[in-house]
């Protein structure tokens, strides 16, 4: 069949180890299930796969891509949920320790057919294209996760979300403004500020600017470049949901400040499959749409790496068979 998959890894140059080309079907053991791939979105793991993070060289050759909106073997219209747990686990799905992720150990989406547990597939509501379900499963999910499940957010609070720009990011700022929460982004970048404007913020800030008020929460996805910013830009017992650190561990960690504000600091990560499908009834429920960059045949999907590797994306970047 036809994938997108890593040959090789380098560190240095991920994309060199790139392949468009042919891959046997996955396999389909007991309690699995396959779905045709319709559409599958870029995520910023699929970059760090190729760099060697989260993939083995003695898992290659692997099948990329976490996110896919496609039709199960009955037909359906389905979206598939990319955190695969041990058969045995119970209870959250992000807390299992064995978990992983497609691509990781299983092939992945970037694929005209990929193979997953039967739990995994949820419905894809009417109200969604493939294309718009497909940017749910990994950016929206997380997102979704950190503001709902994690930050304890209410209507009418206030919420910060750093580096406006990536998939997360554009996600937590379209999701908090539906759900009725004040959101201010920052970014250093004045074109990205003006587009965090557009769908949704309420107010853009330079990086690291002081802001009109002190903020109920703040969504971290950037770390030490805005960690600093982040403390110091919250109220006295806001809570900092914390789900990346692309610029390296925050130091100092303002320790200090934290305990003596008894501010609440929370990681979080990906989301459970009933998160998944919650997620999807709000969208369709609300009419809220994910934000696309740009749509691409699977063939060309080193271009939307690239982009990715360069930076040069405002929302999710689609693959489409």
């Amino acid at each position: 069949m036809f994938a997108v998959y890593a040959g090789q890894i380098n560190p240095d140059d991920p994309l060199s180890g790139l392949v468009v080309g042919e891959q046997p079907e996955p396999e389909v053991p007991d309690g699995w299930t396959t779905v045709t791939v319709q559409a599958a979105s870029i995520n910023h793991h699929d970059v760090w796969s190729l760099r060697g993070v989260g993939l083995r060289e003695d898992s290659l050759p692997m099948v990329l891509g976490c996110d896919a909106a496609g039709l199960d073997e009955d037909g359906n219209e389905v979206i598939v949920h990319a955190v695969i747990n041990d058969p045995d686990w119970r209870g959250d799905d992000t807390l299992d320790p064995r978990r992983s992720l497609l691509s990781e150990k299983h092939p992945g989406t970037f694929a005209e057919k990929v193979a997953v547990p039967r739990r995994n597939v949820v419905p894809k509501p009417e109200g969604l294209s493939m294309v718009e379900a497909a940017c749910l499963p990994t950016a929206w999910l997380t997102a979704y996760r950190m503001l709902f499940t994690q930050s304890d957010l209410r209507q009418g609070d206030t919420v910060l979300v750093q580096g406006a720009g990536g998939g997360v990011a554009t996600a937590l700022i379209t999701l908090a403004r539906a759900a009725g929460l004040r959101v201010f982004a920052t970014s250093r970048d004045e074109d990205k500020r003006a587009r965090a404007l557009e769908i949704g913020a309420h107010e853009v800030f330079e990086s690291g600017a002081r802001l009109p008020v002190k903020v109920d929460a703040v969504m971290e996805t950037v770390g030490a470049a805005t960690w600093s910013h982040s403390v110091r830009s919250m109220r006295p017992g806001g809570t900092i949901v914390i789900t990346g650190a692309t610029s390296g561990d925050a130091s100092p960690a303002e320790l200090t400040r934290i305990f003596f504000q008894q501010m609440r600091v929370h990681g979080s990560t990906m989301g459970t499959r009933d998160e998944l499908h919650r997620l999807a009834q709000f969208l369709d429920v609300t009419g809220t749409k994910p934000l696309i960059d740009r749509v691409l045949p699977m063939e060309q999907a080193a271009e939307g790496l690239q982009a990715v590797v360069d930076g040069s994306v405002f929302g999710k970047i689609i693959l489409t068979r």
